[in-house]
């Protein structure tokens, strides 16, 4: 699994789902509020936003979006008028705001500017089938902390007791209330240690030996296994795409930080 900084997560989400398109006429006034204008690319940018989102144009819209703009500068120049635009923090809040856009429109256009070949897109998507097996499995396990108490759980089983039962001590809250149960996933859906010894168990069986993972000591047991179908190509494309563009961005990003001189 691709391992992303957030940073880059909600980057390439902001650029490619919400980025606002800025009107290049910014001089145009499309509304005047106690004298004062509201530009024309100001309603714009928020239409458009609101059009991105999944919102038709409408004359619904349109006056909707205008009467919101004209009350968010009613309470603008309130604000002004105590002062608050020259707070420090809110001066910083502001900038904060600004960067944030520009930041949108660049990785916006560096997306579209650089876009990933259909052909990527199924290379990777046949590595990621290749690296998920043939093969899924329904397996259940009990984590203790101690090697001791996992040979002790492994003993109990060896004289009959039930996993499900014993699985109640297990430190995984999201199994040990349902018999230990995790489902059905393919090996490396889990840490290693633990997908290994699951691969060399047949039906029915349980490890005769604690697993060790950075999360304490594993009995498993497995309760089936079956062939896996992957999802076409088609339906996970979008996701393909998006995690692309994720990757090109932290490129992207590290190439920067690189070249950028920080004192």
């Amino acid at each position: 699994m691709l391992k992303l900084s957030r940073l880059a997560a909600l980057l390439v989400a902001g650029a490619i789902v919400s980025a606002p398109v800025l009107a290049a006429d910014k001089g145009k006034a499309f509304a005047t509020v106690n004298g004062q204008p509201i530009p024309q690319s100001v309603y714009d940018a928020f239409v458009a936003e609101q059009k991105a989102q999944g919102t038709p144009d409408s004359p619904e819209l349109q006056n909707a979006v205008k009467e919101e703009l004209v009350r968010r500068e009613i309470l603008a120049q309130e604000a002004k008028k105590k002062g608050l635009d020259k707070k420090g923090d809110i001066q910083g809040q502001v900038e904060l705001a600004k960067q944030a856009v520009l930041i949108r429109a660049f990785l916006s256009d560096y997306v579209k500017a650089n876009p990933v070949s259909e052909a990527q897109l199924k290379a990777e998507y046949e590595l990621i089938k290749a690296n998920l097996g043939n093969t899924e499995y329904k397996a259940r396990h009990v984590l203790v902390e101690k090697e001791d108490d996992a040979k002790a759980i492994i003993a109990k089983l060896d004289k009959g007791e039930k996993f499900s039962e014993l699985a109640k001590q297990s430190k995984d809250p999201g199994s040990k209330d349902k018999g230990g149960e995790l489902g059905w996933s393919s090996p490396t859906a889990y840490v290693k240690p633990f997908g290994e010894a699951l691969t060399k168990l047949k039906k029915g069986e349980y490890t005769k030996t604690p697993v060790k993972s950075d999360f304490g000591y594993h009995v498993i047991q497995l309760d089936d296994s079956r062939p896996m179908t992957p999802p076409p190509f088609e339906q996970v494309k979008p996701q393909l795409q998006q995690r692309a563009s994720q990757q090109q961005i932290e490129n992207l990003l590290k190439d920067l930080r690189a070249k950028a001189k920080v004192n």
